[in-house]
């Protein structure tokens, strides 16, 4: 059996590795990631390859990485930046008791950053206008039937398929997935470029979201989604998002705002402002019941 390479990394600041790489994972069933007591594993495609990696904490203040696969070079060296060592909260200041509150319960989160652009497009696609159970069970069946088992060994992991793998795939597997054909050609479309797509993570802010949104079906949401997860943007904000007007709206100022109201209500987190609406999450806060919500729909079907 292959044998990992492994890392200590040290860390001066509160680390909840599950809160951390939260955005990474699409829901309980990902097949890219799993969570077992006291630690968590995530595969990953790189520039050189799958990869596999294990977190773990080893000690106060240390977590130890394991990694497999041609990859594994890649994302032991990306530990840092994908616990948080990169992200910076100088500027960051609760203006709301909400947000004090989310503070006060998220000690140890921290805005992860991927470092690759590719595995987080591919899910922020497949989430584009449909709920996150359709997307989550499209990604799931993306990443089993087209991507690569993930090495090391851990069984029922998978990575993403890469750009390759994703312009093989055939019109009526797309269909099997549940894929619209939107998405379909977003992500066909992210494929052919996805070379000069990881551009963006070097580019960081509104220049790397700006950047993105060249390929035709990336618009700001999508752009935002890949920014906080690929580079821990901390001010990208997924304007057009079905729910969250509402919740910012009802979290800020007791009632549901449309876009424009949100961007107005976050106004004193310039800056932060994704950063903001995660400590809304740790608050507690989500959308209300009454909330409309996106139809459930199964493309199988059709």
């Amino acid at each position: 059996m292959e044998q990992p390479l492994t890392r200590d990394w040290h860390h001066d600041y509160p680390l909840d590795l599950v809160q951390v790489l939260s955005p990474l994972r699409r829901g309980s069933g990902d097949p890219t990631t799993r969570v077992e007591p006291g630690e968590l594993w995530w595969a990953s495609t790189t520039a050189t390859g799958p990869a596999t990696l294990r977190l773990r904490s080893a000690s106060r203040g240390t977590v130890r990485a394991s990694a497999w696969g041609p990859g594994a070079s890649a994302v032991l060296a990306g530990v840092p930046d994908l616990l948080g060592a990169s992200d910076d909260e100088n500027g960051f200041a609760p203006a709301h008791d909400v947000i004090t509150r989310g503070v006060r319960a998220a000690s140890g989160m921290r805005l992860c950053s991927s470092g690759r652009v590719w595995d987080v497009l591919v899910a922020a696609i497949l989430e584009q206008k449909v709920t996150n159970r359709e997307a989550w069970r499209s990604w799931r069946e993306l990443c089993r039937r087209f991507g690569h088992r993930a090495p090391g060994p851990v069984e029922k992991l998978w990575t993403a398929p890469d750009p390759q793998q994703v312009r093989q795939i055939r019109d009526w597997e797309w269909h099997r997935a549940g894929i619209d054909g939107a998405r379909r050609r977003t992500l066909l479309a992210a494929a052919s470029s996805a070379r000069s797509l990881e551009k963006a993570v070097a580019l960081r802010g509104e220049e790397g979201r700006d950047f993105l949104q060249k390929i035709p079906g990336i618009g700001p949401w999508t752009a935002a989604e890949v920014a906080q997860r690929a580079w821990g943007d901390p001010d990208a904000v997924s304007v057009g998002d079905f729910h969250l007007p509402t919740i910012v709206g009802t979290a800020l100022v007791g009632h549901p705002l449309d876009d424009e109201g949100m961007l107005e209500a976050l106004r004193p987190y310039e800056g932060h402002r994704h950063r903001a609406v995660r400590y809304l999450a740790a608050a507690g806060v989500s959308r209300p019941r009454y909330a409309p919500r996106y139809p459930v729909r199964d493309y199988r079907a059709f």
